[in-house]
């Protein structure tokens, strides 16, 4: 299975740098069967049955980005360099993050974030720095609201600079659980009114946890994809929320998780008898053709970038040849493409 295999062509300008607005008005392209229809996602308590569970999750993203600077003393006077800043997660001892330009820092130097936040630099290794702030808990969460940016995926990032938009925008309305670098994308295209509508239809939901890491957005790069070692991020399956996608599978009704972090997480959780058992730990389970599903019976996602985990994923669930077709589709229907595009209901 080659790297070349999940590659395809796609126009710059399909890459959607701002949502739909409403958030419901996005385009939603269902795939359900052998048939392709062209829907919004406010269709969706139309398309969906009584009985159908939505699992959702639940992590909210951080102003993860940052930007400060360093200074250091030389024969000259005061060396001041301007610093750019991604956090990655939390650890036993600090932070780990990148940062840009990493050649301008050494172990043991502060990185001043304004006068709200500081950080030392605690090690540097692997192109990575471990941070040490100078807050915690509640106090460091609100100078994070201050001074961070929310981390904007680097095809958006390349377009355009993050902005107070954006804290609205890169978040769910169900956000809850903060440690997230990265948004559950495809859950973006829901609103109030459109829970209450698919609530009213009978749809279930079902809360989980993956907070979503940077590594996301790291590329493969071995052509042998079978090879490629995914990140490890961290999530939870709750007894209630176990309980429920049980309780849907035994009755015969559909689960569907609402984007592949909320899949690649039941499926973690789910056993070889097709239960899902309480989780609560770090995952890195990588999806590509091949894969037997366990408890998904279909998955609402966003389009996803050529040669990505994310595109074996998909191809896994409806087949390569499928998501050739539906890809092919979406991409001659000027379908809007990434983290803030339009959305996919793929049904094998």
């Amino acid at each position: 299975m080659k790297l070349s295999d999940f590659d395809f062509d796609l126009p710059p300008s399909l890459i959607a740098t701002r949502p739909a607005r409403p958030r419901t008005a996005a385009r939603l392209l269902l795939a359900e069967g052998g048939g392709i229809a062209d829907r919004r996602v406010s269709d969706l308590p139309d398309i969906l049955r009584p009985g159908d569970v939505l699992v959702l999750n639940d992590t909210k993203v951080i102003p993860a980005r940052l930007t400060g600077t360093r200074t250091r003393a030389t024969p000259q006077g005061e060396a001041v360099a301007r610093i750019e800043v991604t956090l990655l997660e939390p650890a036993a001892d600090g932070w780990r993050a990148l940062a840009k330009p990493l050649r301008k820092l050494r172990a043991g130097e502060v990185i001043r974030f304004g006068d709200a936040l500081s950080a030392e630099v605690a090690a540097i290794a692997d192109a990575e720095l471990r941070l040490r702030f100078d807050a915690e808990g509640d106090a460091f969460d609100a100078a994070l609201q201050q001074v961070g940016a929310m981390p904007l995926p680097p095809y958006i990032a390349a377009l355009r600079a993050p902005d107070d938009q954006d804290r609205q925008d890169y978040q769910t309305v169900w956000a809850a659980r903060q440690g997230a670098v990265a948004a559950p994308t495809a859950s973006l295209h829901f609103d109030a009114a459109l829970l209450d509508a698919l609530a009213a239809k009978g749809v279930e939901f079902v809360h989980v946890t993956l907070h979503v890491g940077a590594g996301t957005f790291l590329p493969v790069k071995v052509e042998d994809v079978t090879t490629h070692r995914m990140h490890a991020e961290w999530g939870e399956v709750g007894t209630d929320a176990s309980a429920a996608i049980n309780r849907a599978k035994a009755q015969g009704r559909r689960v569907i998780p609402v984007g592949t972090t909320a899949l690649r997480l039941i499926e973690s959780a789910a056993q070889d008898d097709g239960t899902v058992q309480p989780f609560r730990g770090t995952t890195d389970i990588f999806i590509y053709p091949g894969h037997h599903f366990r408890v998904t019976d279909g998955l609402m996602t966003n389009f996803h970038l050529p040669k990505s985990t994310l595109l074996m994923l998909v191809s896994a669930l409806m087949g390569p040849e499928r998501i050739r077709e539906i890809y092919a589709h979406a991409v001659g229907q000027g379908y809007r493409f990434f983290s803030y595009g339009d959305a996919s209901l793929l049904i094998p």
